[in-house]
Formats: structure tokens, sequence, C-alpha cells
């Protein structure tokens, strides 16, 4: 029997370094999420510190650098829980890859932020709870503190937990709560409340609504149609000019406002010329995109990977403009009512204030990752690029909308939302669509195609494309969120009350 050739390897050794670097990877693993932790530390402390350059000589600076430390860890929880609502779906249909959506989310969060944040925040600061039903100024100043406070650690819990809890509900039943505690019933601005309530519960509907036109329209004029890729051709640069169109328009109508006053008809003008240019720039690249591509679905998905990532910045530009009220709302607020003593809807937000929110969506975004993004990416319905560009576009559409008003809607509601109303949507077009009917009976042949459809009641319901478990807990989450919040507040409030008042 021949004997096996000799090895220069060190079998010790080499099992030696095996544990070393066994270690090494487990201490890597262990240390990362701490890592995580000191970076939102250390950015929780220079918030506090950026604030102090700027109140330093102010009376109260104390409590605003506090105020502004909350604030930067508010900012980071809503990064971390909200990441989902901007790129859950462009990833779960692996348009993009999870970095490179990150990196797009970020960029844009702070654009949006800075850039058309200012409405909402003017909202949050002074349509919940007015001032002067107060029993000082100092009170109202607690009462965002208590706010601020509250709404972060929930937030943050929730986030551990996994479960997809709005933010906007959160700091607006930590103001409400606060306030109660602080000044009774009277305090709250129940209209205007009303208002945002009333949005709440339309935001879902309408992002489910809005997504589920924008696949019905891909179904109807890409999907089933004999040449798929001609018609994507034709109508994809289309589509793409028609966003970047509104996006043009609702950029100088409500993001430029504090700059410069833009008539209503020149908005709308410009989104017009940007959205034909957008369309002639495109067409060439579609095409270009198009040659060598078979006549199939697999084709359009690889077509639909670049209106996606703009469909997700366009997001995240509204997401930043609509949830960083949030995190700065209640520490704008307790700035002016510190530096000037007069909290009114039209207060001048500060631009380090709005720097601080801006900054801490993206920090929290990128150092804690996407926590919930397989919920709404993966777990509720399947998602392809052509229906994660609907759910993306359909959302960013409401929420541009509503931050163009004012309204502080939950972004969380409208992209879990359209992500349902495709789900929905695609049940009642597998059992109605005589177009996809006749289109699939041609492909598979009538045999074929009656032995493919299921015969009985449990087949039917086995296959359902949308978990209605899923609608049960997120739906219940949402429930909870604002009484919990403003619980939790109200007792900060007495806390804050026994200790500094």
């Amino acid at each position: 029997m021949a004997k096996s050739p000799p090895s220069l390897e060190k079998l010790t050794l080499d099992k030696d370094l095996e544990k070393v670097t066994f270690n090494e990877e487990a201490s890597h693993f262990v240390l990362k999420p701490w890592a995580g932790l000191g970076l939102g530390l250390l950015f929780m402390l220079t918030s506090g510190m950026f604030a102090a350059l700027y109140v330093l000589e102010q009376p109260g600076f104390l409590i605003i650098v506090f105020a502004a430390v909350i604030a930067g860890y508010m900012a980071m929880n809503i990064g971390a829980n909200d990441v989902t609502n901007n790129v859950g779906a462009a990833v779960g249909s692996r348009a993009i890859s999870l970095p490179v959506a990150l990196v797009i989310a970020a960029v844009f969060e702070i654009l949006g932020a800075l850039l058309a944040g200012g409405n909402v925040v003017r909202t949050v600061e002074s349509g919940i709870v007015s001032a002067s039903y107060m029993p000082s100024g100092m009170a109202f100043v607690w009462v965002m503190m208590a706010a601020l406070l509250s709404s972060a650690i929930w937030i943050n819990i929730a986030t551990w937990s996994g479960a997809p809890v709005s933010t906007t509900h959160s700091v607006i039943g930590g103001i409400m709560g606060a306030g109660i505690a602080a000044a009774g019933f009277s305090a709250v601005q129940w209209l205007p409340l009303a208002g945002i309530t009333l949005s709440w519960m339309v935001s879902p509907l309408l992002g489910g609504g809005i997504a589920a036109v924008f696949l019905a329209f891909i179904k109807t004029f890409l999907i089933y149609r004999e040449e798929k890729i001609t018609a994507a051709v034709f109508w994809m640069p289309i589509l793409i000019a028609l966003m970047f169109g509104m996006f043009t328009s609702y950029f100088l109508l409500a993001a430029l406002d504090r700059i410069v006053e833009i008539a209503t008809w020149k908005g709308l003008v410009a989104g017009i010329g940007v959205g034909l240019l957008t369309f002639f720039v495109m067409r060439p690249v579609i095409r270009r995109q198009a040659i060598g591509l078979d006549n199939r679905n697999q084709s359009l998905r690889k077509l639909f990977s670049i209106p996606l990532i703009f469909s997700a910045a366009l997001l995240s530009f509204a997401h930043g403009a609509n949830d960083v009220s949030n995190a700065v709302g209640p520490l704008s607020a307790i700035v002016t009512e510190l530096t000037t003593s007069s909290v009114g809807p039209y207060s001048a937000v500060p631009l380090w204030v709005m720097l601080i929110g801006a900054l801490g969506i993206s920090c929290g975004l990128l150092l804690f990752g996407p926590k919930l993004i397989r919920v709404v990416g993966e777990e509720i319905t399947r998602l392809n690029p052509m229906r994660a560009f609907c759910v993306a576009l359909a959302t960013a559409v409401t929420v541009i909308m509503a931050s163009a008003m004012g309204l502080p809607v939950s972004t969380t509601h409208t992209a879990v939302g359209a992500v349902f109303g495709i789900g929905f949507f695609r049940e009642w077009y597998t059992r109605n669509s005589a177009r996809r009917l006749e289109y699939v009976r041609k492909k598979t042949g009538h045999e074929e195609f009656q032995r493919r459809a299921p015969q009985n009641p449990d087949e039917k319901h086995r296959r359902r494309l949308v978990r209605r478990s899923h609608l049960l807990t997120i739906v219940g989450a949402w429930v909870i969120t604002v009484p919990i919040s403003a619980l939790l507040s109200a007792a900060m409030y007495g806390l804050f009350d026994l200790f500094f008042m």
C-alpha cells in the first residue's frame, strides 16, 4: 500500500490558527453591535456640543443642549426603524444591493430634511399642543422634552423587537400625553389633531390605491403584451419622465418656499419642462438597454432597475422632508420658547436644528441597518422590480403631497399600505383579469391551464398572495403606539415636574 505523500503543513499549528481565526470572527461578531452603539453615543454627544456652539450665551442653554442630545437619539431611532420604508421594496425585489440602497437613502434623507422639512416641523412644534394653555413657558419646554424622550425610547424598543411602528404616531402621541399631563385636555388642539389623525387613516389607503393603479398600468401595457420589450421602450421613458416632472414641481413649490417665492403655475411649467427633457434623455437610454433582451418578464425586471433607483431616491427625499419633524419639531419648540418666549406657526426653524435631525436619521440608518427590511420587502407579499417601483413611487407621491400640505403622515403606514395594495390587487387581478386569463391560456395551452388552476377553496386559500397575519400584527402595532407613547410621555413629564420644576 503506497504511503501518502509528505505534507508541508503543520497540522497542529493549522488547527491552532483556525481557532484563532474563529475567535477573531466571533469577537468581531460580538463587538459589531457595540461599535454601532458607541458611534451612536458619539453622535448624540456631538449633537449636544453642536447645539452648545449656537446657544452658549442664551438662557437655558443646558436644557437646549440636553434636548439636542435627545433629538439626536430620536433621529437615529427614526433612521433605524424607518429604513425599510425607503429601500425595503427595492432591496426585497433584489433590484439593488443593500449597501447601494443605504447610501442612496442616506444622501437623499439629508437633502429632503434640509430643503423641504420646514413646513412639517412647524406643524409638530406648534400644531398639536398650544403653549398658551401651559402653566408656564418652562412647562411647555418640559412637555416637549418628555415627548421627545418617551417617543425615542418607544421607537428604540419597537426597533429592537422588530416591530415597524410609526415614528410620527410616537412623537405626536408623546406631545399629546405630556400636554394633557401638564395642562389638561384643553391644551390639545383637537381640530388640527383630528386632521392629522385623518391623514394617518387615509395615507395607507391612498398609498395602496396609487400603487395598485401603477401596477395595473404596468400589467396592462407592459407585462401582458405580446411584444413586452417594444412596449417597455415606449412606456418606461414616459413613467420616468412623469416621476421627474412631479419631483421638480414639488421641489420648487414646497422645498424652496422658504428661500424664494415661486408662483404655482411656474412650478408646474418647470415640472412639465423637466419631464419632457427627462423623456428625451431616457428614451435612447432605455432603447440601448433593451438591445438583446429576450421578450419575457425577466427582461422587464432588468429594465426597471434604473427607475427603481430613482424612485427609491425620491422616496428617501420625501421621508426626510416629512419625518425629520418627528426628531426636531419638539427641539425647535424648546429652542424657540427659551430664546424668544414665543412659539407660533411661523417661527423660523434654525438650520442647526434641521442638521441634527437630517444627519441623525442617516446616522441611524447606516449604523444600525435595516432591522425591519424583511417584513416590508419580503414577508407581506412577493415583490419584483416592477412591483417595487410601484410601491416606492406611490409612497413617495403620497408623502410628498402630505409634506407639501404640512401634514405629518406616517411613511410607515404609507409604505406598508402600498405593499398591501400591491398584494391585494394581484389577488384580484389573478382571479378576474380577462387579459391575464387569455395571455396565460395562450402561453400554456388550454389543457395545461386547466390542470394548473386551483380547483377547490382550500387550494385557492393557500395560494393567497398576501399574508393576512402580517396585516393584523402591523395594524395592532399601529393602534397601540399612540396610547403607549402618550402614557409614557405623561409619566416622563411627571418625573420632570418632580425633579426640575
